[in-house]
């Protein structure tokens, strides 16, 4: 039994933004402190990452843990009511993540995923982006892989 009513309960899903989103402007913030420059407008890749840097080939999908189903995570919790439902959209989620992961690793891109509660380590967090691009072998690029990615700063 859901604690909120039925009116309630849709008008805070209704708040739930796809874009810009907190994790997201938080990630793009220490992305930019470590000084990557990257772009926002990835229309042309699988997924619409929400970052992606040209230079090292690689794009980040910023995960709410809730959402995208973090293994282990206190934050990806069951919601006790509209169970079939839940499970459905979750899987549903879980598809398409590793889908579009495949399908960018396929066209040589690597793929950084940040979980919405690795924000409350930004220190580790940081460490792990810093060797994930700048010191781990950037994919193999192959003729005319790369597709159009306009660098927006």
């Amino acid at each position: 039994m859901d604690r909120l009513s039925r009116e309630h309960r849709s008008w805070n899903m209704s708040r739930i933004r796809g874009r810009d989103t907190e994790p997201e402007r938080a990630v793009r913030s220490l992305l930019h402190r470590l000084g990557f420059r990257f772009s926002l407008d990835a229309r042309s890749l699988p997924g619409r990452p929400d970052v992606v840097l040209p230079k090292y080939r690689s794009v980040v999908f910023v995960h709410g843990c809730f959402w995208h189903r973090h293994a282990r995570c206190p934050f990806a919790y069951r919601p006790k009511s509209r169970g079939v439902f839940w499970n459905h959209k979750f899987a549903e989620n879980v598809a398409r993540d590793r889908r579009v992961t495949n399908s960018l690793r396929k066209s040589e891109w690597r793929v950084v995923v940040v979980w919405e509660c690795e924000l409350r380590n930004q220190e580790a967090l940081s460490r792990r982006l810093e060797d994930t691009l700048r010191h781990s072998p950037a994919p193999a690029q192959g003729r005319g892989s790369r597709g159009p990615i306009k660098n927006n700063g």
